[in-house]
């Protein structure tokens, strides 16, 4: 019933022994040999006050009740459960035996948003994301149908880091709820923004929470870097929420641990978003800076984004991805996000790491014979 999520098999444990790593997305800074007990970024730091919850932190930063909002084991497990619901995951449900709900995901797209679905016997539809990778509401109208019971998007889009306004995701919102449809918005990489890019949103970047019929996801990993705590959240209507709870009954829960630094991290979270956007202006900048000096890399850095989906004119992708690994270099393979012609880069760690792993990655390039570097 579960199908393989390839790209989650594949990644598992290669972050740890890369010697350069160019595939991690999340803003880690220095990476750890193995978890600290207590995150480095909320050591020293004090906890809130007594009475304060996580659910009324993360509802104060987006602007919604507390009953809106379901802490969960991370994006992952947010994602999953928004999927569960929205399909109607219910064995007293009144659907008839041979009615199969539709879901309709973005192209290319994070591997994981167009598997799920089949684990609850959704079938999955496809819209391209074209111009660029922009997400054109249009695309999304003439891709519903009646069964549509849910659409996903990535805002920032995984894998190429392109921004979506909230003007655009009202507009893809007001198409599903047309077909009585629900949108899922993965807003792990929202926060990723620099300068004006700045919003009123939650951590700052754009956030499709509040607007009808929208279901958000985020989580304390992508730009708070605090991937160790599996803290995520749901964000949607009550009701949605009510029900997505029941369904989390099903699958672990957030350990009291992971809940007490999350709420640290909340009360504290000025100064780790100041930092953690100092970082990725720094990485955003040296990516941008090494894609434009690339006449042999087609693709582009969106503004603020620290990850970009690249082509390589010169060399085979599948091949320069493998032949990277085997030189210590971890790139992100473009078959995980619908396109084996590219490769996915990612500035997660401290920016002279990262300058280094980008320096690795020009040499390979210009290695006439990658294999033998």
């Amino acid at each position: 019933m579960f199908p393989h999520i390839e790209y989650l098999e594949w990644m598992q444990g290669r972050p740890d022994v890369a010697m350069y790593d160019l595939g991690s997305t999340d803003l880690r800074g220095v990476a750890e040999e193995r978890p600290s007990t207590i995150p480095p970024a909320l050591e020293g730091r004090d906890d809130p006050p007594v009475g304060a919850t996580l659910e009324m932190q993360i509802a104060s930063e987006y602007g919604v009740d507390p009953e809106q909002v379901l802490v969960t084991a991370g994006a992952s497990h947010a994602n999953f459960l928004a999927t569960a619901t929205a399909l109607d995951a219910d064995p007293e449900s009144e659907r008839d035996d041979d009615e199969h709900l539709r879901a309709l995901v973005e192209k290319p797209g994070y591997e994981p948003h167009r598997r799920t679905p089949a684990a609850f016997d959704a079938a999955v539809d496809r819209f391209i994301r074209e111009d660029d990778y922009r997400l054109e509401p249009e695309r999304v109208e003439k891709a519903l149908t009646a069964e549509t019971a849910l659409v996903t998007v990535t805002n920032r889009h995984n894998p190429t880091g392109r921004l979506a306004e909230r003007e655009t995701l009202e507009a893809v919102a007001e198409h599903a709820r047309e077909y009585g449809a629900r949108l899922l918005v993965d807003e792990v990489y929202a926060p990723f923004v620099t300068g004006e890019q700045a919003t009123e949103g939650a951590f700052g970047g754009p956030t499709a929470a509040g607007i009808e019929g929208v279901a958000v996801t985020g989580s304390l990993t992508k730009f708070l870097g605090l991937g160790d705590l599996r803290v995520g959240w749901l964000v949607a209507d009550a009701d949605f929420v009510d029900r997505a709870r029941e369904v989390s009954h099903h699958v672990p829960a957030v350990s009291d641990v992971s809940r007490a630094y999350g709420m640290r991290a909340f009360h504290h979270l000025d100064d780790i978003v100041a930092d953690q956007r100092a970082m990725l202006e720094e990485n955003t900048a040296l990516l941008a800076e090494f894609v434009e000096e690339r006449d042999d890399l087609t693709g582009f850095v969106a503004p603020g984004s620290t990850y970009a989906f690249l082509r390589p004119t010169e060399r085979d992708a599948e091949q320069l991805q493998e032949d990277a690994w085997e030189n210590g270099l971890l790139l992100a393979p473009g078959r995980f996000f619908d396109d084996e012609s590219a490769i996915r880069v990612s500035l997660g760690r401290a920016p002279p790491d990262m300058a280094v792993a980008l320096r690795a990655l020009g040499e390979l390039l210009d290695a006439p014979d990658s294999s033998n570097t």
